[in-house]
């Protein structure tokens, strides 16, 4: 009996490569649409993250899986420019707590508007189980987080 494609390395191999391939994709495509607000896919990505509630820089880089200076970095120039704003943190005064302004909320609705309206890649994907595949997703991103925060095997040698 032949082994399952979930215990297949090369078929795992693959995977990872097809991820990569669709995340730089839909990178590329979400900078286009952010630019229709005058932003761009990374100051989106923060900005979606925070309209989920209270997140610390920390928290939030540890979400977009990019590091805290960079997480950091653009927190500064959305606060800068009024979208977010830093709010004390009760439970650690040296990490405030990032929240969406009004102006925050309305750029990001803008954004998502646009996203709804151009996103004719849901059409194509008529004949997908979207929850399943998120799923899916969601079991491969559990199944490697150990790995990165170091409560996990480590790196394969």
């Amino acid at each position: 009996m032949g082994r399952r494609s979930s215990e297949d390395p090369e078929a795992f191999a693959l995977l990872v490569a097809d991820v990569f391939e669709a995340a730089g994709l839909l990178r590329r495509y979400g900078e286009r649409i952010a630019a229709s607000a005058g932003q761009t896919q990374a100051r989106w990505q923060l900005m979606s993250v925070l309209s989920a509630g209270d997140w610390t820089v920390p928290m939030a880089a540890d979400r977009l899986g990019t590091s805290r200076q960079a997480v950091q970095r653009i927190a500064n120039d959305l606060v800068g420019e009024g979208f977010v704003v830093f709010d004390e943190n009760p439970r650690n005064r040296r990490s405030p707590v990032l929240r969406l302004s009004d102006d925050g909320r309305s750029v990001l609705e803008a954004i998502s508007e646009e996203a709804r309206r151009s996103n004719s890649v849901l059409a194509k994907l008529a004949d997908l189980d979207l929850v399943q595949t998120r799923a899916a997703v969601g079991q491969l991103t559990a199944a490697v987080r150990p790995l990165i925060d170091g409560n996990g095997e480590g790196l394969p040698r």
